[in-house]
């Protein structure tokens, strides 16, 4: 089994390291950054230095006008782009737009990939993806899904209403998630512009760090062409399946990434800040946190490298994803919990980057399923006897 990473990748890993470190930090404190995300301005000033440094959506193929890195690749690269918060947007990497290329690219007709990837691939426009609703709608269980498609002249007329929706304001398109007359999920692409498409309000959460923030939207009649059907009809719940394990698994590259960021401040810090007679982290009390940092992270990257690899293999990877997704969502808690702790009072400031991104990670325990239905799912599998036992 070997580790090492490809010279190509380790390449492409340092000029990811070097433009983060040179390019991005040094905005970190622009002022339009807001509650609900940066600002569509600093967006694309982000995105325009990532396309000057040939870094721009990595994950597309090369047809689009990506680099085509497998999930490996990402996991790497994505990791690297996570260091700072401004980071995954600069590369257009971030989410939901991430997810949402890769499930255009695996499920949309050409004419769609034209119309919404593309643009979406250069950084010219931002999407959301419409599928959380409030109760009694769906939630953690997608079959409560209540948003309805009805059959109306050439298309389609959508109901309902979806809240929890990322990037919502100021999304060019939307996946959108509705059932049939016949309850089958499906999904249709829309305009965010067509008429019956209303974004309520902007939800005010923990994080800050997604562009758009996070949206309630609702369906008045909103009329979809049967032509933008994403994919086929009745299909919804399996093109989920081909969007989330990936979606959960960059989620867990990219906030590797900021715990890392976070340790190494606490680190710099536990090295020159004397408390007692002594450096901080010569305290077995702070230097055994960080010990534990390194461990957490290091678990987690191996095991993002080995859900990877499953994908690489062509597998839905659903098992290993969620597997995954807990540990390294819990994990990447610890290590920003414990890096507040090491920094004391300065851990809690609102403008410390450490405060910043322990707001931001404590969310990804929620986000793409909590983790307690991941371990529901992940144990329905074991006792079936549907989860591979031999190493892999």
């Amino acid at each position: 089994m070997d580790f090492d990473i490809p010279s190509e990748l380790r390449e492409l890993q340092a000029r990811v390291r070097t433009f983060i470190a040179e390019e991005i930090l040094p905005m970190e404190s622009d002022r339009r950054q807001t509650a609900h995300g940066p600002t569509e301005e600093l967006r694309r000033e982000l995105v325009a230095r990532a396309k000057s440094a040939g870094l721009l959506s990595p994950h597309v193929s090369a047809a689009f006008g990506g680099l085509g890195l497998n999930h490996f690749g990402k996991a790497i690269v994505f990791e690297e782009a996570g260091y700072s918060p401004l980071g995954s947007l600069a590369l257009n990497v971030f989410a939901p737009d991430e997810g949402n290329m890769h499930l255009l690219e695996a499920v949309a007709k050409p004419e769609h990939k034209e119309r919404w990837l593309r643009p979406l691939a250069s950084g010219e426009i931002r999407s959301c993806f419409c599928m959380t609703e409030p109760a009694p709608g769906a939630g953690s269980d997608p079959s409560m899904l209540t948003t309805a498609a009805v059959r109306h002249g050439d298309g389609y007329r959508i109901n309902g209403r979806k809240w929890f929706i990322t990037g919502a304001s100021g999304a060019a398109f939307a996946i959108i998630m509705a059932k049939l007359e016949d309850g089958r999920a499906t999904m249709f692409l829309s305009d965010m512009s067509a008429p019956g498409i209303t974004i309520e309000r902007q939800m005010n959460s923990l994080d800050s760090c997604f562009s758009g923030g996070h949206g309630v939207v609702r369906f008045d009649d909103l009329q979809v062409p049967a032509a933008d059907v994403l994919g086929e009809l009745g299909e919804g719940f399996k093109y989920a399946q081909v969007r989330l394990s990936p979606a959960r698994l960059t989620h867990c590259m990219r906030w590797l990434g900021a715990v890392r960021r976070a340790h190494d401040v606490a680190t710099d810090y536990a090295r020159r800040r004397e408390a007692f007679g002594r450096r901080l982290g010569e305290h077995e009390g702070v230097g055994f946190m960080l010990v534990d940092n390194e461990i957490d992270m290091h678990v987690a990257r191996l095991a993002i490298w080995h859900c990877a690899w499953v994908l690489d293999q062509g597998r839905l990877g659903l098992h290993e994803s969620s597997r995954v997704k807990v540990f390294a969502s819990e994990a990447v808690w610890r290590v920003a919990d414990r890096c507040v702790q090491i920094l004391g009072g300065q851990g809690v400031m609102s403008e410390s980057i450490v405060a910043r991104i322990f707001a931001d990670v404590r969310s990804f325990r929620i986000y793409d399923g909590p983790s307690e239905v991941h371990r529901w799912s992940l144990a329905k599998r074991i006792l079936k006897g549907d989860e591979r036992r031999e190493p892999r």
